[in-house]
């Protein structure tokens, strides 16, 4: 039995077991290799995607309770680094290793979409489920507090 979703806005249809994980779907059986295994168990959100506009951790989430739903992924920001969370981690020159940085930029961009204004505190809370293991953490959180800017300032 084929699941359908939508994923970056496009329709998909998948013939796979029901209880595979999102991102197993998402890297092997699609082939969009941006969303990355970080722990396997939702403890790290280097999987972190959209679903329906909420991060998620996609290595736990079985691909049966995305039918029907909207999916997003890292690759959904740009293809060409314009958007303004891409722009600003790439100025505050975020990544080090970069693993992790797929799923702290859907974690971020999941923030700035409810929060056009954050505080510290609230960015914070909402990266919290988020490991970087090169503790880039306060290049990120100014990261995201340039990009906050950027989007009030241009839309």
């Amino acid at each position: 039995m084929a699941i359908s979703f939508t994923l970056n806005g496009k329709k998909v249809a998948v013939e796979v077991e029901p209880d595979t994980p999102l991102l197993w779907v998402i890297r092997d059986t699609i082939g969009l290799t941006g969303t990355k295994f970080g722990c396997g168990a939702a403890l790290c959100g280097a999987c972190t995607v959209h679903l329906d506009g909420a991060p998620i951790r996609s290595c736990q989430t079985p691909i049966s309770a995305v039918a029907g739903t909207q999916v997003a992924t890292v690759e959904s920001l740009s293809k060409d680094n314009t958007h303004a969370l891409q722009k600003a981690w790439i100025a505050h020159d975020v990544p080090q290793c970069g693993y992790c940085q797929s799923g702290q930029l859907m974690s971020a961009a999941a923030l700035l979409a409810s929060n056009k204004n954050p505080s510290d505190a609230d960015i914070d809370q909402a990266m919290s489920g988020n490991i970087c293991r090169c503790g880039t953490y306060n290049r990120i959180r100014a990261a995201i507090k340039t990009a906050a800017a950027e989007m009030r300032n241009h839309g």
